[in-house]
């Protein structure tokens, strides 16, 4: 059975903003560049999703982005063969039809399997009282006054028990009227369930953001590089994070999906909202093995194994897009290169999916 964290000091270094850091410069425009017009795709296009034109690209960090992480460069040329996409993240009404159809329980809805967990703990953990071992997921909880360690991450987010896709925000809600909602607290496996359902797949790391460039090659965000659209272009943190969303784009917590303009490809929320699964490994050495190989990458699928040096006791999957709670002043994850690793079982308030389908 799939372990869940507990015990929040491991949580927080499992799951969280490994990928975020503070910041005080703001992001500078530039000119974007624009590929080719998209391909004709080679068949009917499925309901619900566009079809992505295979094409070359640099992978990581574009030059003129001042917040890019060491984890996101050196960038490399990567070539990804067409696929189709969602245009949109799945929402709480396709999930539920899944469930339904199939009987399915998420990870945050199961029994915890203790020996199962502290696998993935420090050796000598002790174990929590049974009290606290019960299904739920890991919710977000404003704080009261300026945090001055934005590496704290226990500050604001707090184990729930009764959290799930159902009851996003702990047992007492509900995601009644919320049909076009973002489906949230889905761990890997539970994507993946719904994948095998669906017919489809998860994307790979490449695939994911060369979607997210719409067409463009040298691009921050998926709009283009005026920092300034940013509110109108995603649901983000505005205001001081973590204590007041002045919510100048909408929305303070998750908001309905296509809720902000789609990119040049037809894709909505490829910034901001939540957080969403690839299948690649997260691998701090990865990109470099790709960028010493002087070649372009061919329909690259992630690392063949997994390695964080800061957080050794999880294997962890590579989650892009950020999420409503990135800020300007902590968090630059709505930019196209960031990437953050977070263990397959875990599952939060802010982390969802989409799924594509090769030709």
């Amino acid at each position: 059975m799939v372990s869940k964290p507990v015990i929040f000091s491991y949580i927080a270094s499992f799951i969280l903003i490994w990928g975020c850091k503070s910041k005080t410069e703001q992001l500078e425009n530039s000119e974007n560049t624009k590929t080719e017009s998209p391909q004709k795709p080679p068949v009917k296009v499925p309901e619900g999703m566009v079809w992505i034109p295979g094409g070359d690209f640099m992978q990581g960090a574009v030059p003129n982005d001042k917040m890019a992480m060491g984890h996101e460069k050196p960038a490399h040329k990567v070539h990804v063969d067409g696929f189709f996409m969602d245009i949109h993240e799945v929402t709480n009404a396709e999930f539920a039809k899944f469930v339904e159809e199939t009987g399915y329980v998420t990870v945050a809805e199961r029994e915890i399997d203790w020996e199962e967990m502290k696998k993935q703990l420090p050796a000598g953990t002790e174990k929590p009282h049974d009290s606290i071992l019960q299904p739920g997921s890991l919710i977000f909880k404003k704080t009261k006054s300026s945090v001055p360690n934005l590496y704290d991450y226990s500050q604001w987010w707090e184990w729930k028990i009764g959290a799930d896709w159902k009851h996003p925000n702990g047992p007492e809600s509900t995601i009644e009227g919320k049909d076009d909602h973002p489906v949230v607290h889905i761990a890997f496996e539970d994507a993946l369930a719904y994948c095998e359902w669906a017919g489809r797949r998860l994307p790979t790391e490449a695939e994911w953001e060369y979607a997210a460039r719409g067409g463009s090659t040298d691009s921050k965000f998926s709009w283009g590089d005026d920092i300034s659209r940013l509110s109108t272009h995603a649901n983000s943190w505005e205001g001081e994070f973590p204590v007041e969303n002045t919510m100048k784009d909408g929305f303070e917590r998750r908001a309905p999906v296509m809720s902000y303009p789609k990119n040049g490809f037809g894709l909505y929320d490829m910034a901001g909202n939540v957080w969403e699964w690839t299948n690649d490994w997260y691998n701090t050495n990865y990109y470099k093995e790709l960028a010493s190989n002087n070649d372009i990458a061919q329909n690259p699928q992630g690392a063949t194994s997994a390695f964080n040096p800061n957080n050794p006791y999880a294997k962890e999957k590579v989650i892009k897009g950020g999420s409503f709670l990135c800020s300007a002043s902590y968090c630059a994850s709505y930019r196209i290169s960031a990437r953050m690793a977070t263990s397959p079982d875990s599952g939060q308030e802010h982390l969802g999916f989409r799924t594509v389908l090769s030709e």
